[in-house]
């Protein structure tokens, strides 16, 4: 109206430029000519039909906005079908549901309804603006079940106190999480405890406390604060049920349950948070199942302080059980106890760690069972600081580390796990530590079975160690393990090493088929064998070197590729009342200034002899019974063999051994007396010793030919001992 008023004003104006402004004002007067004509149309000559169309886009606040424009949109707006259609969209009802009166709620069918459109009428009824309207409305109606369907939307600055039993569902298109969001820049999103009036800075995006148990299913929970968790349940009494969430990439910790609190935590996705994914502490006893915790900047799992459970933190009497988890690619461990926390970790499987699967300590306990723990960076289960677990039924496997770790004092028992293919020792017993391991299988591993060292000790009974790329079981430095009923076998570089100072009782063991010997003894060790079976070993049965000691009683050696027992440079072992028999070479074998206490020993059937000393040596002897022994040695000397025909350059056969100074040999290079005789005949020759060696002239390594054997091999010096096993250094 004013436009046109102002155009009418010019047009009377006499004006010299009156020709422009009649032109301004017809093409004013058009303008508003076509918006009046454009808004009539619109409201009065637009089909019903069209027009319901449009509004059938609209959503309920929007069909009651356009209600006010004009009465014919008022009516069209009202229209029955129309608010049919979308309530049953939004609500998925037949009927609409009304109510009519206090605690009355009731599906009214259309020909009974007292209501002009009921449809809408139900939307007035069931509405409200903000999530907090709803819920005081239910509140204070204290309807009996409430639900409030939460629809699209950002809620923000919504801080819910809930301390009735209601129902909130998110009522939204496509994925309900992306469409339906609550949140909040300060202090917690929802609570169920506000009755302090001093403002509390606990930063949880979702808080459960005492004696609430709510029902949080298909949610995304985030919180950005950098203290304070995602969410958090406290309290004697409180028992969430928690499934189907998202609880991620949130910079502080994912779920915090703590003092006494319980609930169930299913089916979860908890994903790179800052701390750790689950932290549990002082008491706390939730159920965890199925829930995939992964790619965290701290640890997965976090139980302490008599928690019951890094994915998972479980601390200060923390407990709770977690089951059919998937935990992997977390910054540090997969799970962590600690102080007293006595969590059951069940069926999970825990993998590629940048840390440990399972860290405990700290007087950490658990029952760690049934879990697949492979692929992490360090080792798979580590146990220190006098923490006491549980560990059975596991698979602990293809670690870039070892599969169990325990030391400073750690315990725990240890009993029918796999463990296999780890890079470093299968498991580590180390600084004052005593577990117990029974009936696991530990094997193909790229170093040691297990590997007892700097005051290890603890009980080592009745498992299988085989096929290791070292020893099965490597015992030193003042470590002494009980290491009973086991059986060890396939080791490439031995059954059994005790060396450095190591001790041990060896008790009852089945030690066969190692490359090289079943038990070797050596600087300054002294552990005690007793009723062992030594056997079918590729090299000796028992070695002792380098000032060897030990007690070896009651054991059967035998079908030994090398000695029974070889004892050299400076040890001193006991052996009574062994049965050392049926060895492809000697049964006892003594050298390099070594001595021995022999008493009562059956040494029977061996191949190059029953006892055999090297120059120089004199051992204690009583009650030993040598008989049988086929003294191969001493046959192919009588018939003018050369020894390298019965030993070729894989064993030592003990003899009388020369040098030629004419062919410019060494004590290096042993010479045969036979070969001497005839290859060397007429040759400037010295006698060296009695011991244990293969004939270099047999073997072609000298520059004459042997001229009684066949074709040389390959061969080069003499070895007078078996060669060194390998020996793990602690990393």
């Amino acid at each position: 109206n004013g436009s046109l008023r102002a155009s009418q004003d010019e047009e009377r104006s006499q004006d010299s430029a009156g020709t422009r402004y009649n032109l301004r004002k017809r093409q004013s007067n058009g303008g508003v000519d076509r918006l009046i004509v454009g808004a009539r149309y619109l409201q009065q000559e637009l089909p019903d039909e069209v027009l319901i169309k449009i509004f059938s886009y609209l959503l309920e606040y929007d069909l009651c906005r356009a209600a006010c424009v004009c009465k014919r949109f008022r009516t069209i707006a009202n229209d029955t079908e129309l608010w049919k259609d979308l309530y049953q969209d939004v609500f998925e009802y037949d009927y609409p549901l009304v109510h009519p009166e206090s605690r009355v709620f009731r599906f009214t069918p259309i020909h009974e309804n007292e209501y002009e459109n009921p449809w809408k009428e139900s939307f007035k009824q069931l509405c409200f603006e903000t999530i907090e309207t709803a819920y005081h409305y239910v509140d204070t109606e204290e309807l009996e079940n409430p639900l409030i369907f939460i629809h699209s939307g950002i809620y923000h600055s919504e801080y819910l106190f809930i301390d009735t039993n209601v129902s909130m569902i998110g009522a939204a298109p496509g994925n309900i999480i992306d469409h339906v969001v609550i949140e909040r820049e300060s202090e917690s999103t929802f609570s169920p405890d506000i009755t302090s009036s001093v403002p509390h800075h606990k930063h949880y995006a979702l808080e459960v406390t005492d004696t609430c148990s709510p029902i949080i299913d298909h949610c995304r929970i985030k919180s950005t604060s950098v203290v304070g968790a995602a969410v958090c349940v406290s309290g004697n009494g409180a028992d969430p049920v928690i499934k189907n969430c998202k609880i991620k990439d949130c910079e502080n910790v994912g779920l915090y349950v703590t003092d006494y609190a319980q609930g169930s935590y299913e089916d979860n996705d908890i994903s790179g948070n800052a701390l750790a994914g689950i932290w549990v502490k002082n008491h706390a006893n939730p159920i965890m199942r199925r829930n995939h915790i992964h790619h965290g900047r701290d640890v997965g799992i976090f139980t302490f302080d008599n928690g019951l459970t890094g994915g998972v933190y479980v601390h200060e009497n923390g407990r709770g059980q977690f089951m059919d988890n998937k935990i992997h690619s977390n910054n540090f461990a997969g799970v962590w106890i600690t102080s007293n926390s006595d969590p059951t970790i069940r069926k999970n499987e825990i993998y590629n760690g940048h840390q440990g699967g399972v860290y405990i300590f700290g007087e950490g306990r658990g029952l760690i069972e049934h879990n697949n723990i492979y692929g992490n960076a360090l080792a798979g289960i580590q146990i220190r600081t006098n923490s006491n677990p549980i560990v059975r039924h596991n698979k602990i496997h293809h670690g870039q580390h070892g599969g169990i770790y325990v030391h400073e004092k750690g315990q725990g028992l240890i009993e029918e796990n796999e463990v296999f293919s780890n890079t470093l020792a299968g498991v580590w017993i180390t600084t004052g530590s005593t577990p117990v391991l029974r009936k696991n299988r530990i094997h193909s591993g790229k170093q040691v079975g297990v590997y007892f060292y700097d005051n290890g000790h603890g009980i080592l009974e009745d498992n299988d160690i085989f096929n290791h790329l070292y020893s099965g079981v490597q015992i030193r430095t003042g470590s002494n393990p009980l290491i009973r009923k086991n059986k060890i076998w396939g080791g490439q570089n031995g059954g059994i090493l005790v060396y450095n100072s190591g001790l041990g009782m060896i008790e009852r063991n089945e030690i066969f088929d190692n490359a090289m010997a079943g038990v070797w003894i050596k600087t300054d060790s002294n552990p005690a064998l007793r009723h062992n079976k030594i056997h079918d070993g590729r090299d000796g049965g028992i070695c002792i070197f380098n000032g060897g000691k030990g007690i070896l009683e009651e054991n059967d050696i035998f079908r030994n590729a090398q000695a029974g027992v070889l004892i050299s440079t400076n040890s001193h072992p006991v052996l009574r009342r062994n049965r050392i028999f049926d060895g492809n070479a000697a049964g006892v074998e003594i050298t390099n200034n070594a001595t021995a206490t022999l008493e009562g020993n059956k040494i029977f059937n061996n191949k190059f002899g029953g006892l055999c000393l090297a120059s120089g040596v004199n051992p204690k002897q009583k009650d030993n019974v040598i008989s049988g022994n086929h003294n191969m040695v001493q046959r192919a000397v009588s018939t003018g063999q050369c020894l390298y025909k019965i030993s070729s350059y894989t064993s030592f056969p003990m003899h009388d051994f020369y040098r030629c100074r004419t062919c410019n040999t060494t004590e290096r290079n042993a010479i045969c007396v036979n070969c001497i005789k005839n290859c060397h005949a007429g040759h400037e020759v010295e006698f060296i010793r009695h011991d244990r060696f293969f004939c270099d002239c047999g073997a072609g390594t000298l520059n004459n030919s042997c001229q009684l054997q066949g074709e040389p091999t390959q061969d080069t010096d003499t070895l007078y001992d078996s060669a060194a096993p390998m020996e793990t250094h602690t990393l």
